[in-house]
């Protein structure tokens, strides 16, 4: 046989099996996603690009409320670590998976906010704004 029919052959033998391997066989159930350790205190859970989230770090931002609450931030649209997370949070919550979006805000205590609405009011009453 000729060489160029054998090469040929055993291309295209390998590329099948990489593509039965990343497909579900041979690697299946190993995910490289793993949850972000969740922050202790308040954390909001935004999208990048998020006109939504853009308005609550508007709020957060003008009413100072990061000089009186502390508040970390974790990324979801573009994070899998961060949607990993936020999944365990909604469980926590008893929230339906088709209820939740971002903003998305967890007090640090078991309860968690959800909108541009919820969200400010609550960081209002947690750094003490009237």
């Amino acid at each position: 046989m000729d060489k160029t029919i054998i090469y040929t052959i055993l291309i295209v033998v390998l590329a099948g099996f990489l593509f039965w391997a990343f497909q579900g066989g041979l690697f299946a159930g190993h995910s490289t996603v793993t949850a972000t350790p969740l922050p202790a205190g308040i954390v909001l859970f935004y999208g990048q690009g998020c006109p939504h989230c853009e308005d609550v770090e508007k709020f957060i931002t003008e009413n100072k409320i990061e000089d009186k609450v502390k508040i970390s931030r974790l990324e979801v649209w573009y994070n899998k670590n961060n949607q990993a997370t936020l999944a365990q949070v909604v469980k926590m919550c008893n929230i339906k998976g088709d209820s939740v979006g971002v903003p998305f805000l967890y007090d640090g205590n078991g309860k968690c906010y959800i909108g541009e609405v919820d969200v400010p009011n609550f960081l209002k009453t947690a750094a003490g704004i009237k």
